[in-house]
């Protein structure tokens, strides 16, 4: 299974061919989405970065700059999961998804690395998944955070590798 996230950002370079090499291996993709109701009554102002969100008028469903980037838009037989916390996890239906298909490893990328990528990493890894990481296809906007996470704590839980290893892992022998 291969999991990616949309944001409001940019996407790296690495993303791209990751997606169409696990299709063409036969991997799920699954898109994980961040979407709050209008109003927001799921965000509480305890929570620092979802309100700083708000403030910024992100992530609101439906709203402008939310849509999946057409450059790596899903295609028929991806799937598409909401959520409504940083964790993949938390206030979506991906464990009922991954469950009906019998799924155990998740590959994942993602922007933030020390935010949607960290704590679906931690919360799978609690749920007992095999885990990767493409390194490469992960973006933080401080890249030493970035470094630390992917260098230090990830490879305590996954295996994090670059794109390019990663496609020749599941290439056809």
């Amino acid at each position: 299974m291969f999991v990616k996230f949309r944001t409001a950002g940019g996407w790296s370079r690495g993303r791209l061919p990751a997606i169409d090499g696990a299709r063409t291996a036969g991997i799920p993709v699954i898109y994980v989405v961040i979407e709050l109701r209008p109003g927001q009554p799921e965000v509480s102002p305890r929570n620092r970065v979802l309100s700083a969100a708000v403030q910024a008028g992100l992530f609101t469903e439906g709203a402008p700059g939310t849509a999946i980037h057409h450059t790596v838009a899903p295609q028929q037989g991806d799937i598409v999961v909401a959520k409504r916390r940083a964790s993949a996890f938390s206030g979506s239906d991906l464990d009922l998804v991954l469950r009906a298909r019998d799924i155990d490893s998740l590959v994942l990328t993602g922007i933030a690395t020390s935010g949607v990528v960290l704590h679906t990493l931690c919360q799978a890894n609690d749920r007992d998944f095999g885990l990767t990481v493409l390194a490469d296809a992960c973006l933080d906007t401080d890249t030493e955070v970035h470094r630390v996470l992917t260098e230090r704590l990830f490879p305590q839980w996954a295996d994090v590798v670059a794109v390019e290893d990663w496609l020749k892992a599941i290439a056809p022998q």
